[in-house]
């Protein structure tokens, strides 16, 4: 929670030249519509509230951002959390590959290519077999959505019990596989 809170006033980029919104308003938004559209998928709301948290560890890292953030959220969130965050940036490459006109913010745009452009068909066949690929694209939509200036989608508080929720299930598969 003190990470999502230290969200509020933290950019995407260090000048703050990248999208509307601060971190915290981006989570809460991209949680929120994920909330609406998947309401009984609590790891895939979660993954779009923490989704971006690489941007507040390491500033300026729109490359790696992901992988940051996955890392970071995997001991307390579980490995689907964590995969679904790292898989984001590939679902933008996925998604702006296969629907050509598909409209990006501007600091999407910007960034697409750091991030490693376009899809060759391999990484598309390689993509497409992730059993987490279906999640990741939704999660990228919510993402791409989660960007409108001054849109209320609540208070970070409100998410508090459903990522104590989800790290309670991460924390009980773990204990399984260490017992089992």
């Amino acid at each position: 929670m003190d990470r999502l809170h230290a969200c509020r006033g933290a950019w995407d980029t260090p000048d703050r030249s990248g999208d509307p919104v601060d971190l915290h308003d981006h989570a809460l938004q991209t949680a929120a519509l994920l909330r609406r559209s998947h309401p009984c998928d609590k790891e895939l709301q979660v993954a779009g509230l923490v989704h971006d948290l690489g941007h507040l560890l390491v500033p300026g890292d729109d490359a790696e951002h992901a992988g940051h953030a996955a890392d970071a959220v995997r001991p307390l969130l579980g490995d689907r959390v964590a995969r679904l965050v790292r898989l984001h940036v590939p679902a933008k490459r996925y998604l702006a590959t296969v629907e050509p006109g598909r409209a990006l913010s501007p600091q999407s745009a910007l960034t697409l290519g750091e991030q490693g452009g376009l899809m060759g068909a391999a990484e598309v066949r390689a993509f497409e077999a992730d059993p987490h690929a279906a999640a990741a694209v939704v999660l990228r939509q919510a993402d791409d959505a989660g960007k409108v200036a001054g849109l209320d989608a609540g208070v970070m508080e409100d998410w508090r019990a459903v990522l104590e929720r989800v790290a309670a299930g991460a924390f009980a598969r773990t204990a399984a596989r260490r017992t089992g």
